[in-house]
């Protein structure tokens, strides 16, 4: 596969795994990097980084018993389908431009 299509699929993989790290936290917070990383399976690092993007956005914070959601979490999980369907739309015009 072209290195291009490569990124594309990686940052895809990212995204999911930041959207899954966040959605357990709302469910299960205040939860730790440990935890986390026994409950999907992906290494510390991983878990690590998207915690720290995932807090940058200031959709969660960090506590002494691990992480939690903050206000914001809520208002971006209901536009979260919007930002998804914009996105499919574009991809979508992508895949009708291709050369055939």
């Amino acid at each position: 596969m072209p290195e291009v299509l490569n990124k594309l699929e990686r940052e895809i993989e990212i995204v999911a795994r930041h959207l899954a790290i966040l959605d357990i936290i709302r469910k299960d917070g205040p939860i730790g990097i440990i935890k986390l990383s026994e409950k999907t399976g992906w290494q510390h690092h991983k878990i690590r980084y998207s915690l720290r993007l995932l807090e940058k956005d200031g959709l969660i914070k960090p506590t002494s018993e691990g992480a939690v959601i903050t206000p914001k979490t809520e208002e971006f999980i209901n536009e979260l389908k919007n930002m998804l369907m914009e996105m499919l739309k574009k991809l979508e015009n992508i895949y009708n431009n291709a050369p055939r």
